[in-house]
């Protein structure tokens, strides 16, 4: 029986596995950087330290198989993630640029850490919340994506959050036609993603 169910503590490990499982476009990247922990430690393990109770996984039973993480405040969370989060986890990275064990790809994703670039000022106070989803293969097309948006976005409504926005890779279009039939629609903002936007 597969259940949309709040994140717990100890379902921490499962996010970040599936974080770098679907990390390439949705495709696995395991193995594609100097260590697995860079998209986690990114993309996913700062959202759940930081706001939990925002924190939603696909569960079939055996434990999470997808999951929609994200923030209902993008400025605070930059500034916590640039202050608290970066420093306890930078030097992994560091490290590896030093060595010239990172790849270019993985140069971008560290130095886009901490240049927290993304909607226009005037655009993100329209949509201040942003987030993350991600399904396993084997969870994908079954309707999960869309029930995680809904369950999300209501969650930030009754916080009285008026908008929420997400960022796609410029060659993911699965994803950006997902989105556009899930009611978001295109914004401007940093070229190096595609960005959508909905109001709540």
């Amino acid at each position: 029986m597969t259940e949309i169910r709040a994140y717990r503590p100890t379902d921490r490990s499962a996010v970040a596995t599936i974080c770098t499982r679907t990390g390439d476009s949705g495709a696995d990247a395991t193995g594609h950087f100097s260590t697995d922990e860079l998209l986690p430690d990114v993309y996913a393990l700062p959202y759940v330290d930081h706001e939990p109770e925002l924190a939603l996984l696909v569960d079939a039973g055996a434990g999470p198989i997808g999951y929609i993480l994200g923030t209902a405040d993008t400025a605070a969370f930059d500034r916590w993630f640039v202050e608290r989060w970066w420093p306890t986890v930078v030097g992994k990275y560091e490290a590896a640029a030093s060595s010239g064990a990172a790849s270019e790809q993985e140069r971008g994703i560290v130095r886009s850490a901490t240049e927290r670039i993304g909607l226009a000022p005037e655009l993100l106070a329209q949509y201040p919340a942003h987030l993350h989803i991600d399904l396993l293969p084997e969870t994908q097309g079954m309707g999960l994506g869309r029930r995680l948006i809904d369950a999300f976005c209501g969650l930030l409504a009754e916080r009285g959050v008026p908008g929420v926005h997400l960022g796609v890779g410029v060659s993911n279009t699965g994803a950006q036609r997902f989105y556009e039939r899930t009611g978001f629609t295109r914004v401007d903002g940093d070229p190096g993603a595609v960005w959508y936007a909905k109001a709540l």
